[in-house]
């Protein structure tokens, strides 16, 4: 009778922990947009590099 009455009173008290408004985080939205803003950054800034990098290169005279 006691294990009954163990797992009625853990049932219970686990439903009403579920039923409680918890803070759940964030959005994932603004995480991916985030995620998003950080790429065409690091696209943007690979792109100039890049470019930098090709008229440095271009820029050593040839023997």
């Amino acid at each position: 009778m006691h294990l009954v009455t163990f797992l009625y009173v853990a049932t219970v008290a686990r439903l009403a922990e579920l039923r409680r408004e918890a803070d759940r985080g964030d959005s994932p939205v603004p995480t991916a947009v985030i995620i998003a803003g950080l790429v065409t950054a690091g696209i943007a800034v690979t792109g100039i590099v890049l470019t930098k990098a090709k008229g440095w290169m271009d820029g050593i005279p040839d023997k």
